[in-house]
C-alpha cells in the first residue's frame, strides 16, 4: 500500500500517531490480503538489521527494557483494550511496523525511546529514532473491571501466545511452520506488519491484522481476539506461495515436555514430580474418534503423523491441574493453558503431525504439533484457511 500525502502527528492515549491523509475510509482484511499477494509476486526482501549492540544484549539486559504503561495505546480512553510494545534486541532481531485503523484513516505508530524504561542499561542516546517495535502485547480487564491484565502477546517471527483468566503463559502458537524438523533446516516466517482496529467502548473483541512474509511465501492474517475464562482467537489466513513448499504446517503449536508421570526422566537432583507445559496431544478426527497421545522427551528426534480427512480439532493439552503434581511455585505449571485448534470449514485430507525433540532442560520448547495438508502448496495457488484457537483450562467439546 502506497502512503500518499504528508504526515501530520497527533497524540492518542500517550502515543504519537502519524496520521496519513488520503487513505480509503475503510481499511479491511481485503486490503491486507492484496498486500500479501503483491508481496508474494516480488522476490523476498529480508528485514533491515537492528544495531549490533542490541543483538549483544544479555537476556537480563533486554528484560530490563520495559515499556512505560502510561504510554499504552488507548490508555485512559475508556476502551476495553490497551496495547503495549516490546523493544528490539537479543533474540528479537527485527522491527515490525504497527498501525492503528480508525474511521477514515490508518495511523502508523512511530517508535519513541522515551516510551521505554531502560533500567540499568545506559543506552537510550544510542537508540535510532526510527528503530521500530519488536512486537506487542494486548491487555484487557478479564479478572476485575479496574485492572487490564495481559491476555495476548505477538513477539518473535510469527509466534504469539495467550492466556485465559487465571492462567499463566505457557505454550505458543505460530502463524505458520515451514520444513519443521527437516534436514535442510526450518524456515521461520515472520509478521512484518500489524494493524490494530480501534475498538468501541462496548466491544468484547479486538481485531488485529498481520502481514506474514518469508522466502517461501507471503500471507494475510486476521485475528479476532475475545478474552475471557478461555481466550478465543478466530483466525483467517490467506497464503500466497513464492515457491513449491514441501512441508507446510498449519496452526502450529509449540510447547515443552521435560518429564512426567508417563515417562520417568526425572533428574536425580530435582524434587518436582513433573515438569511440562503440556502433557498430551488430543485429536478429534473426521470420523468422530477421539485420540489421546501422551507426550515425552525422546532419546532421538521423533515425528508422528496421524492421517485424517476433515479434522474436527486437535490441540496440546495440560491435563494436570493440581499444584502437588508439579510442586513449583515459580513456574506454576498447573496453571499453564491448553490450546485447542478447531478448523472452520473442511480442511480436506492431511495429517496432524507431532514433533518431539530430545531435551535435557525445561528451558527448551521441544514439542511441535500442526496440520499438514495433503494438497500441494505451489505458486499460483492461493490457500485460504480459517480456524479457532481456544486458550484456557479445558478443551472445548471434549
Amino acid at each position: 500500500m502506497k502512503l500518499p500525502g504528508t504526515l501530520r502527528v497527533l497524540r492518542l492515549g500517550g502515543l504519537l500517531l502519524a496520521a496519513v491523509p488520503g487513505l480509503a475510509a475503510a481499511f479491511t482484511f481485503a486490503d491486507v490480503t492484496a498486500r500479501a499477494q503483491q508481496l508474494a509476486a516480488r522476490p523476498y526482501q529480508p528485514p533491515a538489521p537492528i544495531p549490533q549492540w542490541l543483538h549483544e544484549l544479555s537476556y537480563d539486559q533486554w528484560r530490563d527494557i520495559r515499556f512505560r504503561p502510561e504510554h499504552a495505546l488507548w490508555r485512559g480512553e475508556g476502551l476495553p483494550f490497551e496495547v503495549q510494545f516490546f523493544h528490539p534486541g537479543l533474540y528479537y532481531d527485527r522491527s515490525v511496523v504497527v498501525r492503528v485503523i480508525e474511521p477514515g484513516q490508518v495511523r502508523p505508530l512511530p517508535f519513541a525511546s522515551d516510551h521505554f524504561d531502560y533500567g540499568k542499561n545506559a543506552v537510550p542516546e544510542a537508540v535510532p529514532p526510527d528503530l521500530g517495535f519488536a512486537g506487542l502485547r494486548i491487555h484487557a480487564p478479564i479478572k476485575t473491571p479496574d485492572y487490564y491484565d495481559e491476555v495476548a502477546v505477538f513477539l518473535g517471527a510469527s509466534y504469539f501466545r495467550a492466556v485465559g483468566a487465571d492462567n499463566v503463559y505457557g505454550l505458543s502458537a505460530r502463524g505458520l511452520a515451514i520444513d519443521t524438523a527437516e534436514s535442510g533446516g526450518e524456515e521461520f516466517p515472520w509478521f512484518r506488519e500489524f494493524w490494530l482496529v480501534r475498538p468501541e467502548p462496548q466491544d468484547r473483541q479486538l481485531t488485529l491484522y498481520a502481514l506474514l512474509d518469508s522466502p517461501s511465501l507471503a500471507g494475510a492474517y486476521r485475528f479476532v481476539i475475545t478474552p475471557g475464562k478461555a481466550t478465543v482467537m478466530d483466525v483467517d489466513s490467506v497464503l500466497f506461495p513464492r515457491r513449491a513448499i514441501g512441508k507446510l504446517g498449519i496452526a502450529p503449536l509449540t510447547s515443552m515436555f521435560f518429564y512426567g508421570e508417563n515417562r520417568s526422566q526425572q533428574p536425580v537432583n530435582d524434587y518436582r514430580p513433573e515438569v511440562h507445559d503440556s502433557d498430551g496431544l488430543a485429536m478429534w478426527n473426521g470420523s468422530g474418534e477421539r485420540i489421546w497421545r501422551p507426550l515425552h522427551s525422546p532419546r532421538l528426534l521423533q515425528i508422528s503423523a496421524f492421517s485424517d480427512n476433515g479434522p474436527r480439532g486437535f490441540g496440546l493439552i495440560q491435563r494436570e491441574r493440581r499444584f502437588p503434581e508439579f510442586e513449583d511455585l515459580s513456574a506454576a505449571y498447573h496453571k499453564r493453558p491448553s490450546v485447542w485448534v478447531e478448523p472452520i470449514g473442511d480442511w480436506g485430507r492431511g495429517h496432524v503431525v507431532l514433533v518431539e525433540i530430545p531435551s535435557n532442560e525445561e528451558v527448551h520448547d521441544n514439542i511441535v504439533a500442526y496440520w499438514r495438508p495433503e494438497a500441494d502448496i505451489a505458486p499460483g495457488n492461493e490457500t485460504s484457511l480459517t480456524y479457532r484457537l481456544s486458550w484456557g483450562w479445558d478443551v472445548p467439546d471434549l
